[in-house]
């Protein structure tokens, strides 16, 4: 048994993560990295300082997900989201339900709430954000992100949105309080269903295809008849009809 198959067995027995779902390349390429970094030899090491320490292993669980987002990334799919998809969705449905999966650091999510706020009050506004690394999720809570973030938010939302603090932007409250943010795991947890949309975007593109997969296979579990799922713009499903999927626009998938 090869070293980096004894660090996934022993990580997915302490934490529930199956490092075997991921691109096998990237994620020992990442994580060689990180431990070669903290002065350690091999996985076996690794492991065996991780189970001992937590601050190690907190580390570990960010350098293992991706948390790279801004807020209205590619921003054109954005303005579909906007001028088509919200339209036909709230054609039947004035109270839409909405899931920001692998949600990272909060963008994505907030993104949703000012996009649906062309379209409804805030107050009608409910969107569940999840991700795998709690690290993230509070970050995501605090809402203050540095001005590059916003490169891609329209000059009134930004305006609207945000409060400036030193060289920092802060989400408003009126927007946080349309985000509930959860801890959940693509490739463990149990999903919600009835959604209306669910956005999971450049994210897949780090799982093998037996993973992508599973996780496609529970999205379309989780949609409404109708629902509407939104990928990114290197996440093209090219056999959507295996999901009960046709496509709708560019990047985004509907429910059959």
């Amino acid at each position: 048994m090869s070293d980096y198959v004894q660090f996934i067995n022993g990580i997915k027995r302490k934490t529930g993560i199956d490092l075997a779902l991921y691109k096998e390349a990237q994620m020992k390429r990442r994580l060689t990295s990180l431990y070669e970094k903290k002065g350690f030899g091999n996985f076996v090491d690794f492991l065996s300082a991780l189970e001992k320490d937590r601050d190690l292993m907190n580390e570990f669980l960010d350098r293992m997900t991706i948390n790279v987002s801004e807020f209205y990334r590619n921003g054109k799919r954005w303005e579909v989201l906007q001028n088509k998809i919200f339209p036909l969705l709230l054609q039947s449905n004035k109270r839409l339900k909405i899931w920001s999966a692998a949600c990272s650091t909060g963008e994505e999510p907030y993104s949703l709430a000012m996009v649906l706020s062309h379209h409804l009050p805030l107050s009608q506004i409910n969107i569940l954000a999840t991700d795998l690394d709690e690290n993230v999720l509070q970050k995501a809570k605090l809402g203050l992100y540095p001005e590059r973030s916003l490169a891609e938010v329209p000059k009134p939302i930004q305006a609207k949105y945000f409060n400036q603090e030193e060289q920092f932007y802060k989400v408003k409250d009126e927007i946080k309080r349309t985000v509930t943010f959860k801890k959940h795991n693509l490739l463990k947890d149990s999903y919600e269903s009835n959604f209306d949309l669910i956005v999971c975007r450049n994210v897949m593109i780090y799982f093998t295809e037996e993973a992508k997969d599973q996780i496609y296979a529970n999205f379309s579990k989780s949609l409404r008849s109708g629902g509407i799922l939104f990928v990114g713009s290197t996440e093209q499903i090219f056999n959507p009809a295996r999901y009960d999927f046709e496509v709708e626009d560019t990047f985004f998938y509907r429910k059959k």
